[in-house]
């Protein structure tokens, strides 16, 4: 997290399901989580609810997190959402349609490292098949051609999956 290492033998240990793991690692999380989330939330309530929606995600998907860099970023995220999702219960947030939702105007007001952040979780979330087409043409800036004949692909599967990657990034960036 923020101001302590996570150890990579014990990461991979909560990983494969090492219960006394998992445990070290949600101790660890815990106050840099705790620490956000009433940063992030509008009161000390939604706070603790938000910090242990996350410590509770981090316990049940630990195994699906692909890399410990990932992790901080992912918990500050589920942080973010939760304490949203809390205060649009409460009616302070004006509450969109998923399809509704304007992401350009959503973002527009927000600061650079958090966008990046959100952009970098939601890649990291899509499944490698998706990731590699999204990364391949969006950051590197290939062409379906080339992805098409580095991967071995149809043109056709190529933009398929690329618009499926969109479509998921999409949906995730707007939850």
């Amino acid at each position: 997290m923020t101001g302590k290492t996570w150890p990579q033998p014990l990461f991979e240990a909560a990983r494969l399901g090492d219960q006394a793991a998992i445990v070290a690692l949600l101790a660890i999380a815990q106050p840099d989580i705790r620490r956000y989330a009433r940063a992030a939330c509008r009161g000390s309530a939604d706070a603790e609810d938000a910090a242990q929606e996350a410590l509770w995600l981090l316990f049940r998907r630990v195994g699906s997190i692909r890399s410990l860099a990932a992790v901080s970023r992912w918990l500050f995220v589920v942080v973010r959402r939760e304490c949203l999702r809390l205060a649009r219960r409460a009616g302070l947030v004006p509450t969109e349609p998923i399809d509704g939702i304007d992401l350009e105007r959503t973002f527009a007001s927000r600061p650079d490292i958090e966008i990046r952040l959100d952009i970098a979780a939601a890649m990291e979330a899509l499944p490698a098949q998706y990731r590699e087409i999204a990364l391949m043409r969006d950051v590197r800036e290939m062409t379906i051609d080339e992805i098409a004949g580095e991967r071995g692909l149809s043109r056709e599967a190529v933009k398929a999956r690329l618009h499926r990657a969109r479509m998921m990034m999409r949906e995730y960036l707007a939850r």
